[in-house]
């Protein structure tokens, strides 16, 4: 496959380790009636969806999300645990090529911007009138799709059906159930059932755009109830590519610019004592080893293990919550577990949480394998 071929695969990706917990979901969308389309079986729509091509898209994404996990007052770190894991969102979207992308999150009354073009990126907050201007440095020979922070990729429907779609192995059900419209569309829909009891997920359905097969929805039901606890998708969608102007952007008077810029990046080398073998990578710095999100388990049993969280004292609200939480211990130590419909967080007395869309026992089996 040539390298234009593969500029235009950049959207529908099917090979990243997913995270699952820190998705975003959506409010209910009203559908049109199932329309009529062709039979088609579920390994036929999965290769499809695995090499589906678009230059470009844009459109507004709509979403919501009802995990029934209640805030945790105060916790430092929230920018690892974002506000679109509640209540109700928009987006506007943008993407074209493999460099070029832009995310518009639209706030009461303000709105966030992360948008690049390939050579400058932007994040700009009304609300705290305040951007950072970050110089990219060159491309690779063959650039991937440019890497948008969790935050905002939470409200692309290809990004987040891609982390689902990577958990299909022997323990997933996948079924074509029907037909539906989404923004004006005629899609497939593509179920998920997940045959492993550990997982707090029930299915996580798929609509797959029937000409461009790119998905444009994602719906997940909780093990138990009926209301759907997770679904992120598009109300309008354009697979016209959008203009170069749509991924600048200019402050508006006022605003603190901060401007950064990345390093090149430098292509390993041989290691001379073994030719064609790339050097050994420098240790990494433990002190910021621990700032990062580590992941444990597997497919629907994945766990995020975060290290280092400082809980406020004398938070009224916090106490409360954990005063009331199941309590577990072992030979790694002891904590609190508080679950949902969906989520189960394992607080730790050493400062390590847990969290996962698996259930409190499948978390606390796993808390001996959490990295200190």
């Amino acid at each position: 496959m040539g390298a234009a071929r593969r500029g235009r695969r950049w959207m529908v990706p099917v090979t990243a380790v997913a995270v699952v917990a820190g998705v975003g979901a959506l409010g209910p969308v009203v559908a049109d009636a199932s329309p009529e389309l062709p039979g088609i079986t579920a390994q036929d729509l999965l290769a499809k969806v695995q090499t589906a091509e678009v230059d470009g898209l844009s459109g507004t994404v709509r979403s919501a999300t009802d995990l029934g996990l209640p805030a945790l007052p105060g916790v430092d770190g929230g920018s690892q645990i974002p506000d679109l894991l509640t209540g109700e969102h928009t987006a506007r979207v943008a993407f074209a090529g493999p460099d070029k992308a832009r995310v518009a999150v639209l706030d009461e009354m303000a709105e966030r911007v992360w948008t690049t073009d390939g050579k400058t990126a932007w994040a700009y907050d009304s609300a705290e009138r305040e951007a950072v201007k970050v110089t990219l440095p060159a491309r690779p020979a063959t650039p991937a799709r440019p890497k948008v922070a969790p935050e905002h990729e939470a409200y692309d429907p290809q990004a987040v059906a891609k982390k689902f779609l990577a958990q299909i192995d022997p323990t997933t059900k996948v079924e074509v159930t029907g037909t539906e419209s989404v923004a004006g569309r005629d899609a497939y829909k593509l179920r998920l059932v997940p045959r492993t009891g550990k997982t707090t997920v029930g299915s996580v359905t798929l609509a797959i755009d029937s000409k461009t097969w790119v998905p444009l929805e994602v719906t997940v039901l909780p093990r138990t109830g009926k209301d759907p606890a997770v679904q992120l998708g598009f109300s309008s969608v354009s697979f016209d590519v959008p203009a170069a102007s749509t991924f600048a952007f200019t402050p508006p008077k006022g605003v603190a610019v901060t401007e950064k810029k990345l390093p090149a990046i430098t292509p390993k080398k041989a290691d001379p004592a073994k030719p064609g073998a790339p050097k050994a990578l420098p240790k990494t710095d433990p002190k910021k080893a621990a700032d990062r999100p580590t992941v444990i388990g597997q497919g629907w049993e994945s766990i995020v293990v975060l290290r280092d969280v400082k809980l406020p004292r004398g938070n009224a609200a916090l106490d409360q919550l954990l005063a009331n939480a199941r309590t577990v211990q072992g030979s790694w130590g002891s904590g609190k577990i508080l679950t949902s419909k969906m989520v189960s967080v394992l607080i730790t007395d050493d400062g390590r949480v847990l969290t996962g869309l698996v259930t409190a026992d499948t978390l606390a089996a796993a808390a001996p394998l959490a990295p200190r």
